[in-house]
């Protein structure tokens, strides 16, 4: 096993020059005057990169921290507002928890300090905890996300595939956590990973840690850590309705639990495992196809436009003039820009 008096020393030196500045982080060795990383902006960031890439959050995060500067603000928020603001970052499951989390944050009086104590926590598993008890208290916790995943495969040059792996793999990272110093260790990890050790083409030349890597001396670093073939995505189709009455366009809320859970979209079906009938609408046309792809399958919805006889039985009415595109999920967005023409002419 590696000595963490090596591995350490020279991944916090090259961190110390090269960290990356994120909105959420708190320069190398802590903030103005040494001021340890909030715990609510790490725990907001941590939850928003899962299954997200940091481009596609820095300005997510950026948004909420001003429209929510605290944990009590946001648990305050109402729960519309705060899905409207998540709309595009997908798995809206996580925004359901972000609410219940900050909920039960702001009633014990803050957040734990303990990687236990974190995981009682709504959303919170066990990268998470971890990840806000070495960032924000700077507890020797040990996080492993995918970036970590693979600079470990490479330094012990494990070639076991992942997923089967994964196991192996914290067992490995743990070996190398440090005492001191552990959130920017565990930050220079991921910034490594992020920035050098890549999944593709790695900087070798320029990694701090080359003369400790087991991948690059045996000379197979780019194709580790190595992965099980995924099955293809199977296909499914559904349909969605676009019922217009006057000058509104008729809307309804997702079931809490399930996919898109908690979102404004247009009554749709078959899909998604429900089999509901169409608004009272005597004739319905179609107006073509939307593709959209989730993490488990590929979705062909056919899109169909009609006008209410009346007031709806389900779901609202939404003026055209208060339709924010912005606030809806990525899917109903591609319904929504393929109705609007057909709506505007």
């Amino acid at each position: 096993m590696r000595d963490t008096k090596v591995i350490a020393p020279h991944l916090l030196d090259w961190y110390d020059r090269h960290a990356r500045v994120l909105p959420w982080r708190v320069p190398p060795g802590g903030g103005p005057n040494g001021a340890a990383a909030d715990p609510y902006r790490v725990w907001l960031s941590e939850v928003m990169l899962q299954q997200t890439t940091v481009a596609a959050v820095k300005a997510y995060f950026e948004r909420f921290t001003t429209l929510w500067p605290s944990v009590q603000d946001l648990a305050a928020a109402p729960d519309a507002q705060v899905m409207a603001e998540w709309a595009g970052l997908g798995y809206y499951a996580r925004a359901r928890n972000l609410l219940a989390c900050a909920r039960a944050v702001t009633a014990a009086g803050g957040f734990p300090d303990t990687r236990d104590g974190l995981r009682d926590l709504p959303g919170i598993g066990a990268y998470t905890s971890a990840a806000i008890a070495a960032i924000a208290y700077d507890a020797p916790e040990t996080v492993v996300d995918g970036n970590v995943e693979r600079v470990v495969a490479r330094l012990f040059a494990v070639e076991t595939p992942l997923p089967a792996a994964k196991p192996e793999l914290v067992v490995l990272a743990e070996t190398l956590t440090p005492r001191n110093r552990p959130g920017d260790y565990a930050q220079a990890m991921m910034d490594l990973g992020a920035t050098i050790c890549t999944p593709r083409s790695p900087a070798c030349g320029i990694c701090p840690l080359i003369d400790d890597c087991d991948a690059r001396a045996a000379g197979i670093a780019a194709s580790l850590p190595r992965k099980t073939p995924k099955a293809a995505k199977p296909d499914r189709s559904g349909i969605a309705w676009v019922a217009r009455h006057g000058d509104a366009v008729l809307f309804e809320e997702r079931p809490a639990k399930g996919l898109l859970g908690g979102t404004l979209a247009f009554p749709s079906a078959h899909w998604d495992g429900r089999d509901l009938p169409p608004p009272g609408i005597a004739a319905w046309r179609e107006i073509g196809h939307v593709r959209h792809v989730f993490t488990h399958f590929t979705l062909s919805l056919q899109v169909m436009l009609g006008d209410l006889d009346g007031p709806p039985t389900r779901g609202r009415l939404v003026p055209l003039r208060h339709i924010d595109r912005s606030s809806l999920p990525g899917l109903m967005r591609k319904v929504w820009d393929m109705a609007r023409a057909d709506i505007a002419a």
